[in-house]
């Protein structure tokens, strides 16, 4: 029995030490800004180059960031990285929508990598929590919209505004936040300048849902 003591000992200090590096380095990006996500340096083998460039949440027009939770994780200020509404809705409505939550989205960005496979979703499961143990929901937003796609080779949204509408983040209007909202599900097959009918729909109601969110209070959590 000897050798499986040892095995396990050894075991749980693995764990621990993972465990430990884990908390270093969310703690780490808390206060630095992620240098690159694994997709990100994916496009970039790919394409050659990606464009680019971190822009902190104070220069970003705060009806962006509603816009950006409305479409993406209206109830962000109210869960603690798990939304179990939109978790329920999504096991009833099959593949058809998601139940993830920007904070699963950020951890899934910056920490993991693109896929469904289930140890991603156990690493998500488990990384998750302690984010948002250790982030305050501004940074958790903040660090989302650096690093989320916003079409082919198009990282972040001060790379998105300039690129769609010749702006910068904080110059962003209510509808052209919208648009670039709307993209997020599928950035490599929308172009916020250029939505079809069905989407410029989708998008009116994302500014509705900013302005919604604005006025009971949805948004405190990351408004500064």
């Amino acid at each position: 029995m000897r050798p499986l003591r040892v095995a396990r000992r050894w075991a749980l200090r693995a764990v621990a030490a993972l465990f430990l590096l884990a908390v270093a380095v969310m703690l780490l990006f808390r206060f630095v800004d992620p240098p690159i996500t694994h997709t990100i340096w994916a496009e970039q083998r790919r394409l050659g180059s990606v464009d680019r460039q971190w822009v902190p949440a104070d220069e970003i027009a705060p009806v962006a960031l509603r816009a950006i939770v409305a479409a993406e994780d209206a109830n962000f200020c109210a869960h603690w990285g798990f939304d179990m509404g939109a978790i329920r809705d999504a096991i009833e409505a099959g593949a058809r929508r998601g139940g993830s939550t920007i904070s699963q989205q950020t951890v899934k960005n910056v920490f993991l990598w693109q896929g469904r496979s289930w140890p991603r979703k156990a690493l998500e499961a488990l990384l998750t929590p302690l984010m948002e143990a250790l982030w305050p929901k501004r940074r958790i937003l903040e660090v989302y919209v650096n690093v989320a796609e916003f079409g082919e080779g198009v990282f972040g949204i001060e790379a998105a505004a300039h690129r769609y509408f010749g702006v910068a983040p904080g110059a962003l209007s209510a509808a052209q936040a919208a648009r670039l909202a709307v993209v997020l599900p599928n950035p490599k097959g929308r172009d916020a300048a250029n939505l079809p009918e069905a989407l410029r729909r989708r998008a009116a109601q994302v500014m509705d849902g900013a302005a919604t969110i604005r006025a009971d209070g949805r948004s405190s959590c990351f408004e500064s």
